[in-house]
């Protein structure tokens, strides 16, 4: 994976100046609109070079991390999306995914991972619309910087141990994965601004508060803070009381994140029996049915 980070040739340099702060959408906006008129094709984006010439305000380099996360995640996001949609996403739900502001944005991201000739060419788009036409997801899984990491995203999960991680309390202080042992565990990630997720927010309230008495417990692990969203936590607690979430709620953190292969599609979820073992994982919004389905198998185990 670290040949995957150097196509943006930033590194560790937004993770330690620009933290976890807001990026405003002015700055997001100036950020995006130079890149637009900027990008040449076949060359690759020098963000070290935005980052040291152009963009030197807190606020604009907030930007970068968040536009620097979303270039990272979007090949996989694409791929992942075709295997279980059996379709392209759209440019609407790729702005959706990385909390863009317009399709137009996603268009432009799009067109920076084009322009990169380190990116294998994986997508066919339509030349009036800029949407996606096609994704060659093996051209994915067969590139060294790539595959290993969407092999394990699709199908990798099932049957293998839950890593642990540290994540943390939106009250403060740390919970591990592995202090659920002995439970059966539904590890939702997550971000604030997801339509989806905010649509499975009441079915996990519901299973939350039928079956946490079997044993079951729910964790919400909230990714606005590592994908460089704009999000507070005022804003986290208004979602967590305007959708009556009754399950904790913690911090995804980078740790967590890089333990888990790098979540590209939200929300993602991982069931996890009493013996710390995944037992399904789902990418996207999951119908209250096939979770109770599911849930309900792995409670009736011994």
């Amino acid at each position: 994976m670290d040949k995957l980070r150097n196509i943006f040739v930033l590194l560790a340099l937004f993770a330690v100046s620009a933290g976890t702060g807001a990026a405003s959408s002015a700055a997001e906006a100036r950020v995006l609109d130079y890149v637009r008129t900027h990008l040449q094709p076949g060359q690759p984006l020098m963000v070290t070079d935005l980052y040291n010439r152009v963009f030197t305000q807190p606020d604009e380099r907030r930007a970068l991390n968040k536009l620097y996360n979303a270039f990272f995640r979007i090949p996989l996001f694409v791929a992942n999306y075709q295997e279980k949609f059996k379709s392209p996403p759209t440019l609407a739900v790729i702005a959706q995914q990385f909390d863009l502001h317009s399709p137009a944005d996603a268009d432009v991201l799009l067109r920076v991972m084009e322009s990169d000739p380190r990116v294998p060419p994986f997508l066919t788009r339509d030349s009036k619309t800029g949407q996606i036409t096609h994704v060659d997801v093996d051209r994915i899984k067969t590139d060294p910087k790539f595959g290993q990491v969407l092999a394990r995203q699709i199908g990798g999960w099932d049957g293998n141990p839950a890593p642990d991680a540290t994540l943390t309390r939106m009250e403060g202080g740390e919970l591990h994965i592995a202090d659920f042992q002995g439970k059966v565990l539904l590890l939702e990630v997550w971000f604030t601004g997801c339509p989806p997720c905010m649509q499975e927010a009441p079915a996990l309230s519901s299973l939350n508060h039928e079956l946490s008495a079997r044993g079951l417990v729910i964790l919400g692990a909230n990714a606005d803070r590592i994908l460089g969203l704009e999000y507070n936590d005022s804003a986290r607690q208004h979602f967590i009381q305007e959708h009556h979430i009754t399950y904790p709620i913690a911090n995804w953190t980078t740790e967590a994140d890089r333990a888990y292969g790098g979540i590209s599609i939200f929300p993602t979820l991982f069931l996890v029996d009493r013996k710390g073992i995944v037992r399904n994982h789902w990418i996207g919004y999951v119908q209250l049915e096939a979770l109770r389905e599911a849930i309900n198998g792995v409670l009736s185990e011994n």
